[in-house]
């Protein structure tokens, strides 16, 4: 194949070419006929194949977490079904507001059984919460350690939730009589303890109260 036979060609009448230069263009013209219908045609179907792989699988992985979650179903149900007793048995230990006032006076003969004396007990406004009230309860008793102890443990063993906050003691000094006494028998007058507590217990709302 010489240049000058190229040269020479006429595109306007390829059945003269020689039939070496026949065959290549025709190959050129079929290779470009078939790179435009992939390019046009099957590069989208290829395109439109992967989408639909992908969107296979998404939907695999979704099916394996929904069954995965079929699977825990029952046990879940078993799970919420204690926590609902298990809230409902928390939910009795609060006071309703007709016992807040029998409450209160527990707390007030826990501290005197105790030995203590009661210098404040002044309950305040209650603070609404989600599905419940807290009322607290300003306490300021003169004692010692050990009635102490044996009334924050008698708060505690109340059938109603009870908690204690704000412990603070401190030392009182001791009334003129028992200086007197102390003196006249050679002692040392006893020290007189103060505790200031908040007590805060707790009541379920009514259905009326919101």
């Amino acid at each position: 194949m010489k240049l000058s036979e190229v040269q020479n060609l006429d595109p306007n009448n390829m059945g003269s070419w020689p039939g070496g230069f026949k065959a290549v263009a025709i190959g050129i013209i079929c290779a470009a006929v078939l790179g435009a219908g992939f390019y046009f045609d099957t590069q989208a179907q290829l395109d439109e194949f992967d989408r639909h792989v992908r969107h296979e699988q998404e939907m695999k992985d979704l099916f394996e977490a929904k069954q995965r979650k079929a699977a825990n179903l029952e046990p879940l149900k078993r799970q919420l079904k204690e926590m609902e007793q298990s809230f409902g048995a928390l939910l009795r230990l609060l006071p309703n507001r007709t016992e807040i006032e029998g409450l209160l006076v527990d707390i007030s003969k826990s501290g005197l059984a105790a030995g203590l004396e009661f210098e404040t007990f002044r309950p305040a406004s209650e603070q609404p919460a989600d599905f419940y009230a807290i009322q607290p309860i300003e306490i300021v008793v003169t004692g010692d350690y050990h009635k102490f102890g044996e009334f924050i443990s008698a708060i505690a063993a109340l059938p109603r939730i009870v908690t204690v906050h704000d412990i603070d003691i401190t030392s009182k000094p001791a009334e003129p009589s028992a200086r007197a006494a102390a003196a006249a028998s050679g002692n040392r007058p006893q020290q007189r303890l103060s505790m200031s507590i908040v007590a805060k217990t707790y009541r379920y709302l009514e259905e009326e109260e919101g």
